[in-house]
């Protein structure tokens, strides 16, 4: 119903955070990576509530809305599976990041070792 709005929110923040902390700490924290991870997942669940007649271009945009007693199950999915996508994509983009930091290290490091042996 609406469960890409809460991963959706998380993407609004982080590019403002993105623009706000400057070019050179977004690329070290690699927020690029993130906000393509979210917006790329949002475009792609906002397309396919639309495909199945979930989303709407009039007023109240979500079907859900449109009848009081589907708001509470579009909250709980929300909470729930919105919630847990956007945990998923944060989760995931913080361990591409870690594997860029760790890994090209490691790498430099191996070479050090088989050059001088």
């Amino acid at each position: 119903m609406a469960c890409f709005l809460v991963p959706g929110a998380e993407a609004v923040v982080t590019t403002v955070i993105q623009k706000a902390v400057g070019k050179e700490k977004a690329e070290k924290w690699k927020l690029r990576w993130l906000n393509t991870m979210l917006w790329g997942g949002v475009i792609l669940l906002a397309i396919e509530h639309i495909w199945h007649g979930e989303v709407v271009p009039w007023p109240p945009f979500l079907t859900a809305m449109s009848n009081p007693a589907d708001i509470a199950p579009m909250l709980h999915e929300m909470a729930t599976v919105g919630t847990a996508m956007a945990i998923t994509i944060t989760i995931t983009w913080g361990i591409l990041v870690a594997l860029a930091t760790i890994l090209p290290e490691k790498i430099a490091l191996k070479k050090r070792k088989t050059s001088g042996a």
